[in-house]
């Protein structure tokens, strides 16, 4: 999928850290326009229509989490990354929970999250998924991000959701654990191939009614996973 091009819009007040990510999104290709304040991101996100938003936390008077609350009530769908300085969990939850797709903290790699910009615009740009799906006895709520078995909801964590959701944006097709971590992580600086094996059991012992005999999340060996609808 061709991400250049991709228009970034930058709400950052720090004018050095807004330059510096400016020129270099620039440099790999992107489209970029930048807003020193929440208000300022807004309106140009009114009028620009960007592919992705890269949002910082503490802006002056509204801040990033009181914007991304705006922009979700606006549009479900425009993925949103938010800069924290930070590294309170709390922050990075409620930003999370306020509809962010990832967040990164201050100071950060730059590789990183040009990684996880890529990750973000890939599973975003896909074709439309719809709002429910279902397999044997499990609904998908892509909407509202519930799961349930047997009419029982199932608690996944942001990434088992994500893994499910790209698993099933790929029915039948065989996935090796390499291009999960890139699709789902979007970056490789923590995890490993032995994430996604802990993940995919995780996912087993929630969904399959034999998380020993698997019929949905299946093993493709020496290679990496299948889901089965």
């Amino acid at each position: 999928m061709e991400l250049k091009g991709k228009k970034i819009l930058i709400v950052e007040d720090e004018a050095n850290m807004r330059m510096g990510l400016k020129d270099n999104f620039l440099y790999e290709g992107y489209q970029v326009i930048c807003a020193e304040t929440a208000e300022e991101g807004l309106d140009i996100y009114r009028s620009e229509n960007p592919d992705l938003i890269l949002l910082d936390v503490m802006l002056p008077k509204m801040d990033g989490i009181q914007l991304c609350r705006i922009l979700r009530k606006e549009n479900r769908q425009i993925p949103i990354i938010m800069l924290t300085a930070k590294g309170q969990e709390i922050d990075k939850v409620l930003g999370l929970e306020t509809g962010a797709d990832d967040y990164i903290t201050k100071p950060f790699n730059l590789g990183e999250l040009l990684a996880r910009i890529r990750a973000v615009l890939r599973r975003t740009t896909r074709d439309p998924e719809p709002d429910f799906y279902t397999f044997g006895d499990v609904e998908v709520d892509f909407l509202h991000r519930e799961v349930r078995k047997r009419g029982t909801q199932i608690e996944l964590t942001n990434k088992e959701f994500e893994l499910l959701r790209y698993l099933i944006s790929r029915n039948g097709v065989p996935v090796s654990r390499e291009c999960l971590l890139d699709e789902v992580w979007g970056y490789e600086s923590f995890p490993n191939t032995r994430t996604v094996d802990n993940y995919i059991l995780r996912l087993r012992k929630k969904l399959e009614d034999d998380p020993e005999s698997p019929q949905h999340f299946l093993t493709v060996h020496g290679f990496g996973y299948k889901f089965v609808d």
